[in-house]
């Protein structure tokens, strides 16, 4: 068996230029969200797909759905490698979609510029990087270990950013695809097995807008606005006392990420809107969680006079927690781990949200991992600069190789 890891070790070796140069041209294809225009993308990965052999469906969501959601074009793609009747199908998930570049980078963001062993660019570690890895573990799977039952699936998706219910929750909703166990995009050094939740509301205030020079015949909706998130940034500081047991998750937090509103310097604001997170913990019940909120929403608008409220949910992602039918692909993972990272792998959750959870909702056992460094803070995920080490990318896709190789022996 031994001598069957280090076939499937070497193959990823030779074809190891070929794999960097496959997540570099997935790179240089922008899938910005905001807008959301990710067809593009889709289409290019799957004619990239096909120089392997691959043929990817593509599941086109129509247009009005992703219009109303708030983005522009969503392809997902599904290829179905089945290797023979019986045994488990495995699914390997990856998001195309991601946040705009933002400022401060030193490397083109869309460039796939390798620098020192690291390749540099948006999505290469969140999870244009596990496009490649997951589909050079399979090219691997098949040239060396042969499987003769059971198949992989590779789901390449696009709406991770917005929440996933256009992306794997629109495959699974319509019945495209039901595997038996999930591997979602991760990071090397870890098996992560739960994750927090997320609530993300949009907070309109009303006041009544005026002259700046006669104020007090307006109502001055930014500092309603300002009492309210002062109230919430005040139940973010309880937070900190509610810890979860959950190894990798200490504690819900808020966070307020963007405000607008007004129209001139010189007009008292006659309305502001600001978006809010707020992270759960998996021990938390998100319908208890949303009353609270809105209950300290209402309360602050009420102690200011002539303030009034909207308040709009924009996205309720569950939490995941440990699930036994994944023990599986934690047990294989932490082994293949260890073996080719040489040191332990932990099973652990991590305070981020993911499309994992709408496959744990359908009953699917899934894990998070992948090419990455040990944090995310580390990848620069989200930040300028974002990157991938080389060699996580390397041993992350000969793990993924071995681990396939064992659950369809």
């Amino acid at each position: 068996m031994t001598t069957h890891y280090t076939a499937l070790d070497a193959w990823i070796d030779q074809h190891f230029d070929e794999e960097v140069r496959f997540l570099q041209a997935l790179v240089r294809v922008p899938t910005d969200t905001p807008p959301g225009n990710n067809a593009p993308h889709a289409e290019r990965t799957a004619e990239l797909l096909q120089g392997f052999g691959f043929t990817a469906e593509r599941h086109a969501v129509p247009a009005a759905e992703v219009q109303a959601y708030g983005m522009e074009s969503i392809t997902n793609l599904i290829v179905r490698r089945l290797y023979g009747a019986g045994g488990k199908t495995i699914a390997l998930n990856a998001h195309g979609d991601v946040v705009p570049p933002g400022e401060g980078w030193t490397h083109d963001p869309y460039g796939g510029e390798v620098v020192d062993g690291k390749i540099y660019g948006r999505a290469t570690a969140v999870s244009k990087g596990d496009f490649a890895s997951f589909t050079f573990a399979v090219r691997a799977l098949e040239a060396v270990a042969r499987p003769t039952r059971g198949a992989v699936e590779l789901h390449f998706t696009y709406d991770e950013e917005f929440g996933g219910e256009l992306g794997p929750g629109w495959l699974l909703k319509h019945g495209l695809t039901k595997p038996d166990l999930l591997i979602a995009a991760g990071f090397s050094y870890e098996v992560v097995t739960a994750h927090n939740g997320c609530l993300q509301l949009e907070v309109t205030v009303h006041g009544k807008m005026a002259h700046a020079a006669v104020p007090h015949t307006g109502v001055d909706a930014l500092q309603g606005a300002v009492a309210i998130m002062n109230a919430l940034y005040a139940e973010n500081q309880k937070y900190r006392q509610v810890l979860s047991q959950v190894p990798g998750i200490k504690h819900p937090y808020l966070n307020i990420g963007r405000i607008e509103g007004g129209t001139n310097t010189n007009v008292v604001p006659g309305k502001v809107v600001f978006k809010l997170d707020r992270r759960m913990i998996p021990e938390e019940n998100p319908v208890e969680v949303e009353a609270e909120i809105r209950r300290v929403i209402g309360q602050a608008a009420g102690e200011c006079a002539g303030i009034t409220v909207d308040i709009r949910r924009l996205l309720l992602a569950h939490a995941m927690t440990p699930q036994p039918g994944s023990r599986p692909l934690v047990e294989a993972l932490q082994t293949h781990g260890k073996a080719v990272i040489g040191e332990p792998i932990p099973a652990v959750g991590t305070p981020l949200y993911t499309d994992v959870r709408l496959y744990a909702q359908q009953g699917i056992p899934g894990v998070i991992y992948g090419a990455g460094p040990r944090t995310v803070l580390e990848s620069h995920a989200k930040r300028a600069d974002e990157r991938l080490d080389l060699e996580d990318l390397r041993r992350a896709t000969k793990v993924v190789a071995r681990t396939l190789s064992d659950l369809l022996a």
